[in-house]
């Protein structure tokens, strides 16, 4: 008998923010098809005999799905790298007319275990796209971020087209503090190339310089937008690098001092010092603690700026990883029932664009102030750091 699916409504999509552990996917148009890349962190979750399954839904909110199939795990559809697996497969792009959000998970799963499913909204220009990004050895990218000077290509379908890489330059603030009063609504930002050149699709390309840029083959649907960000991101590597997203914890005062600071290292580092209360254990747990978040953010919401900096980012870094995520048409919801600032549910709205095609918003409450600053405070007394750490 068919498992019966609840609506995607009633799943949990906390596993999309667990960087270690979230399964990936994208697409590609292939004349009459659509060819689905999956990689799945885990390679454990693919058991012996048992198929891939693809179900696809309206909507978050659809009660039934429109459409699903298994895929058998063979040599041709799967493939291991070392812990890790990728799964391929092609769907008659027919067979998922009205289809927007579509899953892929092993079917010895439910599609709302957090290691294991990948979802993808399928939008129009995923579904007109006959290209992908790869990496240096031609695995799909996942990613819209290339780090600048970093090998990798654009695989297309088809005879190899010409590619047209335009930049851009623009400046985005940090993501405001969820009680900020919003913004009057302001005009759409318009962008304007900075430079553009063609290259041709299936080398091997570097991006060489920071900014924002489009990839385009020449009928290959829509452009591409990926984020070019110095250094090793989404690792931080450099002193520099550490002050920014402390504007999340600090005051003005504190932030100018660290800004303006000629040793930054040594200003962060006695900024944790002095949140652990000279403790150097516990001030270190509360450096790497914070920093492995922000370096997470940039892993999972990177878009037209870095993922430390939106407002995604935000309540990652500060609050932690939601505790339940769910979804509807156009919205998302982050519930922390259990945390020690409060009971709240934080929602954004997706605002999605060329650069940022999984792009949400939060919707700013003045009621969040007192949560918020009681979760600042927690990080700006120690509280954060381990227990095990707390007498040395």
């Amino acid at each position: 008998m068919a498992q019966r699916l609840p609506s995607p409504a009633r799943f949990d999509f906390t596993g999309l923010y667990n960087p270690a552990r979230r399964a990936q996917v994208d697409v590609r148009r292939e004349a009459d098809s659509l060819r689905l890349y999956v990689r799945f962190p885990d390679a454990s979750v693919l058991r012996p005999g048992q198929p891939l399954r693809l179900v696809g839904w309206s909507n978050y909110n659809a009660r039934s799905p429109l459409w699903q199939t298994t895929v058998p795990l063979g040599s041709r559809t799967l493939r291991r790298e070392g812990t890790a697996a990728w799964v391929e497969c092609r769907v008659l792009a027919a067979a998922l007319d009205g289809v927007q959000v579509l899953v892929a998970w092993p079917a010895a799963y439910l599609p709302d275990d957090p290691a294991v499913a990948a979802w993808l909204e399928l939008t129009p220009d995923m579904r007109s796209r006959s290209y992908i990004l790869v990496d240096s050895v031609g695995q799909p990218l996942l990613r819209r971020y290339v780090r600048v000077g970093e090998p990798f290509g654009v695989d297309c379908y088809g005879p190899e087209q010409p590619l047209t890489v335009r930049r851009y330059t623009a400046t985005f603030a940090p993501a405001l503090p969820p009680y900020s009063k919003p913004a009057a609504a302001a005009k759409p930002r318009s962008l304007r190339a900075e430079a553009e050149q063609e290259v041709r699709a299936g080398q091997r390309m570097r991006l060489p310089e920071p900014g924002l840029y489009t990839i385009q083959p020449a009928n290959a649907g829509a452009p591409v937008g990926v984020l070019a960000p110095n250094g090793a991101f989404p690792d931080l590597t450099i002193a520099t690098e550490l002050v920014a997203p402390l504007r999340y914890l600090t005051t003005s005062e504190e932030r100018t001092r660290l800004e303006q600071s000629n040793t930054p290292k040594r200003e962060v580092d006695a900024f944790w010092l002095r949140a652990a209360n000279n403790r150097q254990g516990p001030a270190r747990q509360l450096l790497q603690q914070f920093y492995s978040r922000v370096e997470e953010a940039n892993q999972l919401f990177t878009a037209h700026k870095p993922g430390w900096m939106t407002d995604r980012g935000l309540l990652y870094i500060v609050l932690g990883p939601p505790n339940r995520v769910q979804r509807s048409p156009a919205e998302e919801r982050w519930q922390y029932p259990n945390a020690g600032y409060g009971t709240a549910t934080y929602v954004f709205r997706a605002k999605p664009s060329t650069f940022a095609p999984d792009y949400y918003e939060l919707v700013r409450r003045p009621e969040y102030e007192l949560l918020w600053y009681a979760a600042v405070e927690q990080w700006r007394t120690g509280l954060n750091a381990p227990r095990a750490e707390a007498g040395r």
